[in-house]
């Protein structure tokens, strides 16, 4: 999969208010300075792609990281042990990575973690 990286563009609010708030920005564009981040899975057992939008905080869950995370416990694990004949013996032990982006939500589940690579960007867009 291929990650764009965004900038945040201006902040409305503060400029009215003078303050701050996560709902406040303007808008969020790619940014075409930064190159582009690829992560490649060799192999997984499930993945899935979710709409940000419907996504909840949920204290179940335990990760470490933020854009990029490595869950210990989750709700996708639980469903992969239930769902599947995936165990610590076949396939082998696996983990569930999480990419929280701006507008999706993408979990799979691996015995690898992901390679990862740039990709620099020749131009931007027309």
């Amino acid at each position: 999969m291929d990650i764009e990286r965004c900038k945040v563009n201006g902040n409305v609010a503060e400029e009215i208010t003078g303050e701050r708030t996560s709902s406040s920005y303007a808008s969020i564009d790619v940014d075409y300075a930064l190159p582009i981040i690829r992560l490649t899975f060799d192999w997984y057992i499930a993945y899935s792609v979710r709409n940000e939008s419907f996504t909840v905080i949920d204290e179940y869950e335990m990760y470490k990281g933020s854009a990029f995370a490595v869950y210990s416990k989750s709700r996708y694990l639980d469903f992969i042990e239930i769902g599947t004949i995936a165990d610590d013996i076949h396939p082998g032990p696996f983990k569930h990575y999480g990419i929280h982006a701006l507008n999706h939500i993408i979990d799979v589940v691996s015995t690898e973690p992901p390679s990862i690579s740039v990709i620099q960007r020749d131009r931007e867009p027309k």
